[in-house]
């Protein structure tokens, strides 16, 4: 009997429907089939578009037919965060408030993969506004469950994009990062997971209203792809790269820069500013290094990375004074209980005043400058994701100790955005029921770098999903044969 359409990889997936293996039509129902089977249990995909990928997939299959050439994603279906919009489907940020917030136009990330041939087969969860905590929960949808655990998070925020990849409802998930929220529900979910450079993927931040956000919203925020494969997730970065003329931040770079001389070096910081890292974390990354070491890369370990602490002081100092003219509306909007995330850090860190923030925003760039120095001379950086394995979910937003707690375990990623360069995530093995892993940082535009590196781990180590959640005590790794998909069941 053929392996369902769904276990297939997103490459694997498109191959079959633009050689007519499969039609997009089939590959569309199989998944719709899994949402239906899954999606009760893990409550990942909150709009299910189910008429419009049928629709869409039809599309395809008559182009096809007809003779046209089919995009490198034709027929791949993909989740999108609930705050990224989508033509005609509400972009409700997962609050009551925006519950009828229909979008006028795809965003361009949106509008991209569409143009490859991939089609939206649902919006994902997220937490309420993307502001009420790492932990996959909104107002409007409630909790996103980890398929491994259900007493541990996904992450977030975007969870439900992580939880809608690792069990199989969609080959591709759109979120997006600025601290860490691609990366964290990769790490959780056991799945892949890039934050680009800033300025590499297009996008329209004007979601709620036509005035852009301040300057740290815009410089943070990068949409990022998830999949279950490390070739999956280039084939979605070559396809997201580009300049679009709604966003002038974005830039034409090349996705491919050239070749470096020797072997490249690649510095292992397990415990990025000595604040404590989990053993599991960092046998995680002794295995990734190890992996690296056998694939030819120069791996050494190295102090650390550079002005962690005060990257992470300077990026709560400016982002806190941006938003809180907002706070007291945004406020209402994140129902009870939702602004407790946020407001723990609005009431640590009063607002700075004109000359402080443009003073911040003159370390933000010498704290850029000295990454740049440190990347010039190794041109990757492994370390962890979160600095321990998945925690119980709620736990940042349950008091200042847990907030504190989640806030330490997610340096790497926070400075990471802050300084504005790429890192992928990438699973390395699955630890008392759990997935481990973690990120591969390299120079700005250069995700071609971490995506290879990122290859030589998973070549090493395996892939961990698609899996089946189960009910309490956490789900392994689906053990059919064919749980890579490399095959349409030929």
């Amino acid at each position: 009997m053929r392996s369902p359409l769904w276990r297939m990889t997103a490459t694997a997936q498109a191959e079959a429907v633009r050689d007519a293996r499969i039609s997009a039509v089939e590959l569309i129902d199989s998944h719709l089939e899994r949402i239906a089977e899954v999606n009760p249990r893990v409550n990942a995909v909150t709009q299910l578009l189910a008429e419009r990928a049928r629709d869409a997939a039809a599309r395809t299959d008559r182009r096809r037919a007809a003779g046209e050439t089919l995009g490198p994603l034709a027929g791949v279906p993909f989740t999108v965060k609930e705050s990224t919009p989508v033509e005609g489907v509400p972009t409700t940020f997962g609050t009551e408030r925006f519950r009828d917030l229909v979008a006028p136009a795809d965003a361009p990330p949106v509008a991209r993969l569409r143009a490859a041939g991939a089609i939206p087969i649902g919006h994902s969860n997220m937490p309420t506004l993307v502001l009420a905590g790492m932990h996959t929960r909104s107002e409007l949808f409630g909790d996103t469950v980890n398929p491994w655990n259900p007493g541990r998070t996904p992450g977030g925020t975007s969870g439900g994009d992580g939880v809608a990849v690792a069990t199989g409802m969609a080959a591709l998930g759109l979120g997006n990062d600025s601290g860490g929220s691609v990366r964290i529900p990769a790490q959780f979910c056991g799945v892949t997971g890039l934050k680009p450079t800033n300025g590499r993927f297009a996008a329209d931040h004007r979601v709620i209203g036509p005035d852009d956000p301040g300057p740290a919203s815009q410089m943070l925020v990068t949409d990022g792809p998830l999949a279950r494969s490390v070739a999956d997730l280039r084939l979605a970065y070559e396809v997201l790269a580009g300049a679009d003329p709604r966003d002038p931040r974005a830039v034409p770079v090349p996705v491919h820069g050239p070749p470096l001389p020797g072997p490249v070096e690649v510095a292992v910081v397990a415990d990025p500013g000595g604040h404590g890292v989990h053993p599991t974390v960092r046998g995680a990354v002794e295995a990734a290094a190890e992996a690296l070491l056998d694939a030819g890369y120069a791996v050494r370990e190295v102090p650390d990375v550079p002005r962690l602490d005060e990257a992470l002081d300077v990026y709560g100092r400016i982002t806190v004074t941006e938003f809180a003219a907002s706070w007291p509306a945004v406020r209402k909007l994140l129902g009870p209980g939702g602004d407790r995330y946020i407001g723990m850090a609005m009431d640590r860190t009063p607002p700075a005043s004109a000359d402080e923030f443009m003073k911040l925003m003159g370390i933000w760039l010498n704290i850029r400058r000295s990454w740049a120095e440190f990347l010039d001379v190794h041109p990757l950086l492994l370390g962890p994701v979160f600095t321990e394995p998945p925690v119980e979910p709620g736990l940042e937003s349950r008091d200042r100790a847990g907030r504190d707690r989640v806030g330490s375990a997610m340096r790497l990623c926070t400075v990471t955005s802050f300084v504005g360069v790429p890192g992928v995530a990438v699973p390395t093995a699955v630890v008392d029921g759990l997935p481990t892993g973690v990120q591969i940082v390299g120079r700005a535009f250069r995700e071609d770098l971490c995506l290879a590196a990122a290859q030589a781990v998973e070549d090493r180590v395996g892939v961990f999903a698609p899996i089946d959640p189960r009910a309490g005590g956490g789900a392994g790794p689906d053990t059919d044969p064919g749980r890579c998909g490399n095959t349409a069941g030929t």
